[in-house]
């Protein structure tokens, strides 16, 4: 893996910073936290895998995407899908009308299942519907909007409405869908139980894994040729255009490329909580993953999965003691980050780390030379 140069993978603070954020996620939480406390975050790094999309698509495509939640969702679906059917088998469902069928399927007099069930039947068939289907439902998104040339703060609004759209349909649909409360009680994986306290502990490690090599897939899409034309179409798009590019295949590889990456972190979210509701899937989630990605710093990658972590624990303390006023604070969070600090805590970091590490450094040497000074002194006067 090259270190220099400028078209490096990684730089060599870069390169520190993953492996120390790879050491703390893989060895430092497993061996100071309970198990509880490790799939609580656990549930965190599967927001991480939206934030790092997010990068790609708001930092530097310039696509501010307030819909993220719908392929968070439609992942974690297709997941909860997969394991619903594993639940719901004849042996276990035989207390119904109809056994075979998940329950709130029963409950609404349902006597067969739905065609489009049928598919998530089969695990291969399912860990290819995480990702392909809201990639596809993005590109047909995408390519709706950006070859019409709709950007900017009319896109973010029609994202919006789709994530309400979803919602709605979701809810409405129980009978299909679980309804509001979604698809709960989920127990195996392929026989495995997921609910214990080995397969927890075994998930959280799959998804650490799976978070590091979205992290260098991402670093390289951003640093590659691609990177620097996402970078100039969001500052210049009609040179971009001008000089010959595309600039909505561009956008709509960006949006499909966030929705992949969200896509997997619900699929992850599912596993690791047991269930996937509506409730993942609307604006108010949306808008949250955004305010990650805000905090952390849209164009930093380790910046935005620190913004996730970060934000999250701050949600999980400070909403038990005052429920009501949690969501003001996060609203009151993002704008007071949006204007003073634009690049989130990574442009902190970036314009902060040298001067203290100067400073750390100067004193260094003044400790060791005070030492050396007195000694030649005293040699000095014998």
């Amino acid at each position: 893996m090259k270190l220099r140069g400028d078209n490096a993978l990684f730089r060599r603070s870069e390169l520190l910073g993953l492996l120390a954020f790879a050491t703390l996620i893989l060895v430092v939480l497993p061996a100071a936290l309970d198990i509880f406390r490790l799939n609580l975050v656990g549930k965190y790094l599967t927001y991480a895998f939206v934030t790092i999309g997010l990068v790609v698509c708001w930092g530097y495509a310039g696509i501010l995407s307030l819909g993220q939640g719908i392929f968070f969702g439609l992942g974690g679906y297709c997941m909860a899908m997969f394991l619903k059917l594993e639940a719901s088998s004849v042996e276990n469902t035989k207390i119904q009308s109809t056994p075979g069928i998940p329950d709130f399927m029963d409950w609404n007099q349902l006597t067969a299942l739905p065609w489009f069930w049928k598919p998530f039947e089969n695990l291969g068939v399912t860990l290819a519907a995480v990702v392909l289907v809201p990639t596809l439902f993005a590109f047909i998104i995408g390519a709706a909007m950006f070859k019409r040339r709709v950007g900017g703060v009319y896109f973010a609004i029609i994202t919006q409405a789709v994530a309400l759209i979803l919602t709605i349909l979701i809810v409405g649909q129980q009978g299909y869908t679980g309804g509001i409360n979604g698809i709960t009680d989920l127990r195996t994986l392929k026989g495995w139980d997921i609910r214990s306290d080995g397969a927890k502990l075994t998930l959280y490690y799959i998804e650490c894994g799976l978070l590091l090599a979205a992290i260098v897939a991402t670093q390289l899409v951003t640093r590659s040729k691609l990177g620097r034309i996402l970078v100039a179409m969001r500052d210049k798009e009609d040179r971009v255009r001008f000089s010959g590019y595309s600039v909505s295949s561009f956008k709509i590889f960006a949006f499909c490329f966030a929705a992949a990456l969200a896509a997997l972190g619900g699929a992850m979210f599912t596993l690791q909580v047991g269930f996937m509701s509506p409730s993942f899937v609307g604006i108010v989630p949306s808008i949250e993953m955004v305010i990650y990605t805000a905090v952390g710093g849209r164009s930093s990658i380790l910046g935005s999965v620190c913004g996730a972590l970060l934000v999250n624990f701050a949600k999980t303390r400070l909403s038990e003691s005052f429920p009501e006023l949690w969501l003001f604070g996060l609203g009151a969070l993002f704008v007071v980050v949006v204007l003073s600090f634009p690049e989130g805590l990574a442009g902190v970091y970036r314009s902060s780390a040298p001067r203290l590490a100067r400073s750390f450094v100067a004193k260094l040497r003044a400790l060791w030379r005070t030492p050396m000074t007195r000694s030649l002194d005293h040699e000095l006067a014998e």
